[in-house]
């Protein structure tokens, strides 16, 4: 049943499907290789510049930014309703409901870090002891990018990239528990 001959023939089997690996690598590197060194230590490439005219190393005009508290004070409420769907996976809106994360009931103007029975990270926890509270502006740079905003924070949401969004958002929140 299993003898010596069949032994050399499955290793046999495995080496020359491992050198037909190693030759279609071989080849397909020769043929797609992107930059080859020439003299001098330049490359050439296979790929084609396209000159643009006047066009600048800035990227074209500067983008002009709208303070926050102009966007805030046109927010929409019924807007960041609808956003807070994504907030609702580890936050509740009821008072004293932990879940993944502390409940945001009354979050606007409260104190940072000081939701009973909720085990806040070491950066929060260090925030909230300086006496800042989350007021709008403060709650749109932490919604912006949280792991920026609080470099070791447990809450691993990316962020809003929209600042309207942010600002309904938080003009939401600001309708809940006040």
């Amino acid at each position: 049943m299993f003898d010596t001959m069949t032994g050399v023939k499955i290793v046999g089997g495995f080496c020359g499907a491992l050198l037909v690996f190693l030759m279609g690598s071989w080849a397909a590197e020769s043929i797609y290789h992107v930059g080859t060194p020439v003299h001098d230590g330049e490359e050439i490439h296979q790929a084609y510049v396209i000159e643009v005219e006047d066009a600048d190393e800035g990227g074209g005009e500067p983008v002009e930014e709208v303070a926050f508290a102009e966007v805030f004070a046109a927010a929409d409420a019924a807007a960041g309703e609808g956003l807070w769907r994504q907030c609702s996976a580890c936050h509740r809106l009821e008072d004293g409901a932990n879940a993944t994360g502390p409940h945001l009931y009354g979050v606007v103007e409260r104190p940072v870090a000081t939701v009973a029975d909720y085990a806040y990270s070491a950066t929060l926890a260090e925030l909230g002891g300086s006496g800042l509270a989350w007021t709008p502006e403060e709650l749109n740079g932490f919604l912006a990018n949280p792991s920026e905003y609080a470099p070791g924070t447990k809450m691993t949401y990316r962020g809003l990239s929209d600042v309207e969004d942010r600002a309904d958002l938080i003009a939401y929140l600001g309708s809940i528990g006040s």
